[in-house]
């Protein structure tokens, strides 16, 4: 659940299938109690050995 991401009025926090899902957003509203946490089902994102960080994370300039 560390893998959590940071927008302007909210946090998109990784959910997985798991009854931990709620403890994990729970917490992150503790943390963050001025912003919206939107669970995001990552599980297909596991299958490709990442999560929701690894597929917001920006391409270097001159990549493309």
């Amino acid at each position: 659940y560390a893998n959590f991401f940071i927008i302007n009025d909210a946090v998109l926090l990784p959910f997985y299938g798991s009854s931990r899902d709620a403890e994990a957003r729970e917490q992150l509203q503790i943390a963050f109690p001025d912003r919206e946490i939107i669970g995001i089902d990552c599980r297909p994102l596991l299958k490709q050995h990442g999560s929701l960080h690894c597929v917001t994370m920006q391409y270097p300039q001159g990549f493309l």
